[in-house]
């Protein structure tokens, strides 16, 4: 049976690397062989299992290299061995809700545009797509959630920003999960306010996606 799935036309035999913090990372086991769960159990592994199922004839690699509770600063201190010597075709980037409280959003701003500008320098045909932190009103993100919101907006800001200057596909992730809270109550998306559920996984999933087929 054939199933008729839209998916990314990457070329044959690319290497795809997803890059970021404990949301792509999704629980995976770091420094492992075992193909059931080196990529983890979240959006990263699901465009995998996607791609794997429906175009294996393009023998495309998807690794995974997310650490839970990464900043940008933490992703420039790993950037060589967990990037760039794995020498990507193409890469894909969330990293910034960790970020918030914890480094200024002019620091990560710099953080985040001397990643791009590193990956480009050591790999200069590489194709990179950028993820929208994201946030929803769930458990204490609750608390003062108009001045957390304005917060992230900030940073936000600083990763629409960067993808527009260096013309990189944008993931709006945020908008994804405020168009399917019309759908169903936020906590059915993100059980905590940052980290999905496994519908808002999924939900990433496809919204990347769609990004990645204009690449």
């Amino acid at each position: 049976m054939t199933v008729n799935v839209e998916l990314p036309l990457f070329p044959a035999n690319s290497h795809v690397l997803f890059q970021g913090d404990s949301i792509t990372e999704g629980g995976r086991w770091i420094d492992s062989n075992d193909p059931n769960h080196d990529l983890g159990q979240g959006y990263a592994y699901l465009i995998a299992a996607r791609y794997g199922a429906y175009r294996p004839e393009d023998n495309v690699r998807f690794t995974n290299r997310g650490i839970s509770g990464n900043t940008s600063a933490d992703l420039a201190a790993r950037w060589q061995v967990d990037t760039l010597d794995l020498k990507p075709d193409i890469l894909s980037i969330l990293v910034g809700i960790n970020d918030v409280g914890r480094v200024s959003v002019e620091d990560y701003a710099a953080a985040y545009d001397r990643l791009i500008v590193d990956a480009y320098q050591a790999l200069p045909q590489l194709k990179i797509i950028l993820g929208e932190p994201f946030t929803l009103p769930v458990g204490t993100k609750l608390d003062n959630w108009t001045e957390w919101r304005r917060v992230v907006q900030s940073y936000q800001d600083v990763a629409a920003d960067i993808a527009a200057r260096y013309r990189l596909p944008y993931v709006r992730f945020q908008r994804a999960f405020d168009q399917a809270c019309g759908r169903a109550p936020a906590e059915h998306w993100v059980w905590d306010g940052v980290h999905p559920t496994y519908a808002g996984h999924q939900l990433m999933a496809d919204t990347w996606i769609a990004v990645a087929n204009g690449l």
